[in-house]
């Protein structure tokens, strides 16, 4: 009887060394920051030149490895508040990004103004949005993280106005950007932007009254008509007055309600399509591009996204171009996911 409690006892405490508790599974965190722009400070829109810049980490960062950093441009109306509320979400995947793809810095970018997204341009109609990511935001997270030596040490990366915002910053800062991952990118304006300008919002409204909401001295509200806000960012981006005319832009329509196709010429002329056909030196050979548009998109970007790749492939450019199942903003994270794999050279999974 002895014996057999001696081994009993002893089959316990062998069993109890071979017992280890799960260790904690490995998780992202997020650093937020802010600092005052000197991009935007003063800006003519009198909108904040502080912001706060959310940065994703995954567990794999450490301070004597630096990581490649990913920034990201949100959509119209979108920036970093949206994404540090959403954190948990947003932490989980910067951790699967790193556990199934490659491990980065995720870090998300604050461009929205008075009228809801700046484009991330250069405008004086309302700063100089495409400075403060480029000189500033990036300056500011690798003093504190480091980058990568790496081959590939930053990629922009955008959806909707951001993804036109990535494909911008990509063809104008070529040596800062190694690639460049495009969802649903404005462009092809003629299909996709030309049906929204012609809208009763944006037609009815006077050209007194676009003057009054868009004086940079104005307190009142923003308009509540969608494709109007959508209207008077878009010009502000794309058509600010003269050098002494800061904070001032030029409408598409006249006192009469007349098309004025030279102003339309101007949002031509920061169509990505229409620069990547026109500079065939849009960007750099050793660049990687990735543009995509779901097959329901309901500004036909999945269209633009298209002819833009038809015309990169031409060239000696590293391009690819995907059009998953859905809507514009199905599936966002799965869909950078993908083009981040195709950055890295990953296997990528199709969505479904």
């Amino acid at each position: 009887m002895q014996f057999n409690f001696r081994i009993s006892a002893w089959i316990c405490i062998l069993a109890a060394s071979l017992v280890r508790p799960c260790p904690a599974q490995a998780e992202a965190r997020m650093d937020v920051f802010q600092f005052p722009s000197r991009a935007l400070k003063g800006n003519p829109l009198r909108d904040p030149d502080t912001r706060q810049v959310a940065v994703f980490l995954p567990s794999q960062y450490v301070s004597n490895s630096p990581l490649p950093i990913v920034y990201y441009l949100p959509g119209y109306g979108g920036g970093s508040e949206g994404f540090i509320k959403d954190s948990a979400k947003w932490s989980a995947f910067t951790q699967k990004l790193a556990d199934d793809v490659s491990p980065v810095l995720f870090v998300v970018v604050d461009g929205r103004n008075r009228w809801g997204g700046s484009q991330y341009v250069n405008s004086r109609a309302q700063g100089n949005y495409a400075d403060y990511i480029c000189d500033e935001i990036a300056a500011q997270v690798e003093s504190r993280y480091g980058v990568t030596s790496n081959k590939t040490k930053r990629i922009i990366a955008g959806h909707s106005s951001g993804g036109f915002g990535a494909l911008r910053l990509g063809m104008f800062r070529p040596k800062l950007f190694d690639g460049v991952v495009a969802l649903s990118p404005d462009s092809d304006f003629a299909l996709s932007h030309l049906h929204l300008m012609k809208r009763p919002g944006v037609t009815n409204i006077s050209i007194a009254e676009v003057k009054s909401i868009a004086a940079p001295a104005y307190s009142g509200p923003t308009p509540q008509d969608g494709s109007l806000k959508y209207a008077l960012g878009l010009s502000a981006a794309y058509a600010p007055s003269g050098w002494w005319h800061r904070g001032q832009f030029e409408w598409l329509y006249t006192a009469d309600g007349s098309f004025r196709e030279k102003i339309w010429q101007r949002w031509m002329e920061n169509d990505p399509l229409t620069l990547v056909q026109k500079n065939r030196d849009a960007f750099r050979p050793t660049q990687a591009i990735y543009v995509e548009g779901p097959t329901l998109d309901s500004y036909k970007a999945n269209v633009g996204a298209r002819k833009i790749y038809e015309v990169l492939r031409e060239r000696p450019a590293r391009c690819a171009f995907y059009e998953p199942p859905g809507k514009h903003s199905d599936r966002v994270p799965e869909r950078l996911e993908r083009g981040l794999a195709w950055i890295f050279e990953r296997p990528m999974q199709d969505i479904k």
